[in-house]
């Protein structure tokens, strides 16, 4: 399934890995950061509907 890559493999298996690592730390962030905005822009409109 996965081609031979001699002397390389542990190279190329970091940079998997470390490219799959990161970019699961940008989807957990993004997620954060939109569960955040979210909560704020909820508790906006709840003023907004106090006031008026």
């Amino acid at each position: 399934m996965m081609p031979e890559l001699g002397k390389y493999t542990v190279t190329v298996m970091g940079s998997y890995i470390a490219t799959i690592a990161l970019l699961a730390v940008l989807v957990a962030l993004t997620l954060w950061k939109g569960a955040r905005v979210k909560r704020a822009l909820d508790a906006q409109e709840e003023r907004m509907k106090k006031n008026g």
